[in-house]
């Protein structure tokens, strides 16, 4: 069945990924980004040229009173939000001593304030339509840790905790509350490490390899779909076997 898919953070990388794979599923796609419009409009242009609906719209999914617009966009648009994909994301990385506010306040803001701005947002039409999925992107680093990455663990670790939660507050109103929670996939976010340094977090997981943004969007593809039906409150980790 057609539904309306907002992603966060879709103009590029995984966001990009997940936008391209739910379109490809059959969804209309709501195209979220914060500055880079031509890069979002290339995606929508994709998904257009593939035969499906998209838009693009902008928003500071940290600011309340952009995410109310955004929804109020793409209801207009396409439809209310079924699937939310909250996805984006920031790296503010630095060793604790060296992290300024500033540092911990704009990771925070970005990768999980706008995980409860937007969930809030999509849940007044998912409770009345008793219907919804809620897939968020945290990441292993949420689940194990990582050293200069303090604030961008205690974000996606948060985003864990708070999905538990809605699962357990709406799962009677036939709405489903996921994570995924990728491992290193190539990115722009990743590409800054160097040949030598991916090599190295290649060699500790299980399958010897960086992961692929498309299969990170798989997963939300299935989390999404009618096939997970019974999935809620799950973190679905995509690394490989890196976290072993």
């Amino acid at each position: 069945m057609k539904r309306v898919a907002l992603v966060t953070g879709a103009s590029r990388g995984i966001g990009k990924a997940i936008a391209l794979r739910l379109a490809a599923d059959g969804h209309g796609v709501a195209v979220n980004y914060t500055a880079n419009a031509e890069a979002a409009d290339r995606v929508v242009d994709e998904i257009r040229a593939g035969g499906g609906t998209a838009i693009a719209v902008r928003a500071d999914v940290g600011d309340s009173a952009a995410v109310a617009d955004m929804f109020e966009t793409v209801e207009d648009t396409l439809g209310r939000v079924e699937v939310l994909v909250n996805n984006a994301g920031i790296t503010r990385d630095g060793l604790l001593l060296r992290m300024g506010p500033d540092d911990w306040n704009s990771v925070i803001e970005t990768n999980l304030t706008s995980v409860y701005l937007c969930t809030r947002a999509a849940m007044r039409s998912m409770v009345r339509a008793r219907w919804g999925r809620v897939i968020s992107v945290s990441s292993i680093s949420g689940i194990s840790g990582n050293p200069g990455q303090a604030n961008y663990a205690a974000s996606k670790a948060g985003i864990i905790g708070f999905s538990k939660s809605i699962a357990r507050e709406v799962g009677s109103r036939g709405i489903t509350v996921n994570v995924v929670a990728p491992g290193f996939i190539e990115t722009d976010m990743t590409e800054g490490l160097g040949d030598e340094t991916a090599r190295l977090v290649a060699e500790q997981a299980a399958l010897a390899r960086l992961g692929r943004p498309e299969e990170v969007a798989a997963a939300v593809g299935y989390l999404a779909s009618d096939d997970a039906a019974y999935v809620t409150g799950q973190t679905l980790v995509v690394d490989g076997g890196l976290a072993l």
